[in-house]
């Protein structure tokens, strides 16, 4: 049975990944609508490919160059942030929510009020607004299927089996280029040198994550919200292969693990086929010639994300928010070279430490409210230079 689809967020690496595997499938997908933040060329050729009925552009002032590039298609534009909204809300039969920050938490509501079925790309909606959207998705009866590596390899080890039998959830690191770094290296971290990821193709903004392990502790908390076991069984090791995306632990000590090439295709089409599978074109895995698969523990006193994250876990409330808005704000003064590779960590904590009494969100709105709020607190910590 052919199924309809919305991509929010067509013209990014996601988008990219998933516009690939319905390529290759095109005769059990229909493309309902597409969008992306501008980008409106690009997104006028995939919508005219894929036969979309709606493309949509985030940036309304770039609603007229999509319009022009769409002209006689017979393909409706439209523009501006409430016009995601309303994509997202759209009856398909499936949503996959790719969009790039809290830009993208309306949409994600939008089809979760819908009680849709969706493809969860976007980091932000459970980290600043996990507790939001969780109620939401109980609420509505939607249904989350995580898209994230790591979550998704959790999610299919979980599958036929009972969280009440989960002793353990590991999330497994690459480390990020930077792993074996002291502390003096850290410091003299370029840019160049922070995005150069060994395993993974990937944003700059992610790739800086990645070395900093913020990544990890943003998918920490993620894990948190989308398999409720409790933060004490929740863990992360370092894992320089990137071969095994993550393990589950249960209570007689048998431990699942997800293995696979690191290649968004795979967590993607895990999502596209539930609860079946689709083929792929990756390569298939040779463990002979990776030869092995080592494990480290990480350390958090070069690498302080984590442990940020799981106390942002503990605090609740709008930490996770504030701890989501002030990374943001702190990795683009590191790539904008206002700030050290080792002061990103610190400007997070001192954002928290200085907004610890941000009141507990209770609805998107409020969300939005901290991450703004969260956002000018690390502005101002930058602006006066005290952490450069």
């Amino acid at each position: 049975m052919t199924r309809t689809l919305t991509l929010l967020g067509a013209t990014g690496s996601i988008g990219a990944s998933t516009l690939d595997l319905v390529r290759r499938n095109r005769d059990d997908w229909r493309i309902d609508t597409l969008t992306a933040h501008c980008s409106a060329v690009e997104l006028a050729a995939l919508a005219i490919e894929f036969g979309a009925k709606l493309a949509v552009v985030g940036d309304a002032n770039c609603l007229p160059e999509l319009r022009s590039a769409l002209a006689g298609s017979g393909i409706e534009a439209a523009g501006g942030a409430q016009a995601l909204v309303d994509a997202a809300a759209r009856p398909v039969d499936m949503t996959v929510a790719a969009i790039v920050g809290c830009a993208g938490l309306a949409p994600v509501m939008a089809a979760i009020e819908r009680g849709g079925t969706i493809a969860l790309a976007n980091k932000e909606a459970l980290v600043s607004a996990g507790e939001v959207m969780m109620q939401a998705v109980a609420k509505h009866g939607a249904t989350l299927l995580p898209t994230d590596s790591e979550h998704n390899a959790i999610f299919q080890c979980l599958a036929g089996n009972r969280l009440s039998d989960v002793a353990r959830i590991t999330l497994t690191a690459s480390g990020g280029p930077l792993r074996t770094w002291t502390q003096a290296q850290l410091e003299a971290a370029t840019p160049a040198e922070a995005v150069a990821h060994p395993n993974w193709s990937m944003g700059a903004k992610i790739s800086v994550d990645s070395a900093t392990m913020m990544n990890k502790g943003l998918e920490y908390i993620e894990a948190y919200h989308l398999f409720p076991v409790g933060l004490d069984k929740l863990g992360i090791v370092v894992h320089p292969q990137s071969v095994i995306h993550s393990m589950v632990e249960f209570r007689d000590r048998s431990t699942l693990a997800q293995l696979g090439p690191s290649d968004m295709r795979v967590p993607i089409a895990s999502c596209l086929a539930w609860p079946q599978r689709m083929e792929t074109p990756l390569a298939p895995l040779d463990l002979a010639a990776i030869g092995q698969l080592t494990f480290e523990p990480t350390n958090e006193a070069l690498f302080p994300a984590t442990r940020l994250a799981r106390e942002a876990i503990a605090a609740g409330g709008a930490a996770p928010a504030i701890l989501n808005a002030a990374n943001e704000v702190a990795v683009a003064a590191f790539l904008a070279g206002q700030i050290r590779f080792t002061r990103i960590a610190a400007l997070v904590e001192e954002t928290l430490q200085r907004s610890n009494d941000a009141p507990r969100p209770v609805s998107l709105d409020e969300v939005l409210a901290v991450d703004q709020s969260a956002r000018r607190q690390a502005m101002s910590l930058l602006e006066t230079n005290a952490l450069v």
